[in-house]
């Protein structure tokens, strides 16, 4: 093992924990957030030490990491008092595919694993450039609308919307979805979603379970075509919501099939 690199790392947040094993330096891993489900062995091997938005400060400390990973504002309270504890602190806030590629690379030269960060890169883009292929070859592209949390309605995030656009649809929250702090994602106004008219309704509420009964109840939501020809689905927030390798390859895949199911249903019977 290379001494003059970090060898304790601290994850608070799942994507990372995927990375780190994707690129084989999971040894390096001490600490990883109660929501890392990618892979699925790391909450038997790995010690929790947080959620998304509170972590153990103490046990953190304890552990004596030399280098902890965060990401995005939402962390800002953990990030403050461990930068107060004297610990080495890195957050990253990617908000884009190529945001999310730019950090595989830096996360991957931080663990001297810069030729197997490239060749995951590669992967992840080869397997975009599949998808897109097959789907741009497609004349009919439905409008999703990609619903991050119910109360209030909060829109899908940039990466989001890209990969929509990937899969062959059209997001109707884009300029939306540019913006990158949820709390500039909001819908305010429920009657814009039934303005946009979307063919597809795909939740992915960010921590719980997706429940499309809900979405079926809300006033006048009958009159959408998605609501109404039952075009409603759930990409569970692991795979789509957390900006790593998940959102770019099983996120992808799984846009991609919902759209063609659509696809198949009216257009080639």
């Amino acid at each position: 093992m290379n001494k003059r690199l970090t060898e304790r790392i601290i994850c608070l947040s799942d994507e990372k924990t995927e990375l780190l094993y994707l690129l084989g330096e999971e040894h390096r891993i001490l600490g990883i957030s109660c929501f890392s489900v990618r892979p699925s062995k790391a909450l038997v091997e790995k010690t929790v030490i947080s959620s998304f938005t509170g972590a153990n400060i103490k046990k953190i400390i304890r552990l004596k990491p030399d280098l902890i990973l965060g990401f995005s504002d939402l962390q800002a309270d953990i990030i403050r008092d461990l930068i107060k504890a004297g610990l080495q602190v890195h957050v990253f806030n990617q908000r884009t595919i190529q945001e999310i590629l730019n950090m595989v690379r830096m996360l991957g030269s931080m663990v001297g694993a810069h030729k197997k960060a490239e060749k995951l890169i590669a992967k992840m883009k080869n397997k975009m450039d599949r998808v897109w292929k097959k789907s741009e070859k497609e004349s009919v592209r439905p409008k999703v609308y990609f619903e991050e949390w119910p109360d209030p309605l909060i829109c899908g995030i940039g990466w989001v919307s890209e990969l929509i656009g990937i899969a062959g649809g059209i997001d109707c929250f884009e300029p939306l979805a540019r913006n990158s702090l949820a709390r500039d994602r909001v819908i305010w106004d429920q009657t814009d979603v039934l303005k946009s008219k979307p063919d597809i309704v795909i939740g992915s509420w960010c921590g719980k379970r997706f429940r499309p009964e809900i979405i079926n109840q809300r006033k006048d939501w009958d009159q959408i075509p998605a609501v109404r020809n039952g075009d409603i689905y759930e990409i569970k927030s692991s795979d789509i919501l957390q900006p790593g390798a998940a959102a770019l390859t099983d996120g992808l895949e799984q846009l991609y099939s919902i759209i063609s199911i659509w696809r198949r249903k009216y257009y080639n019977r």
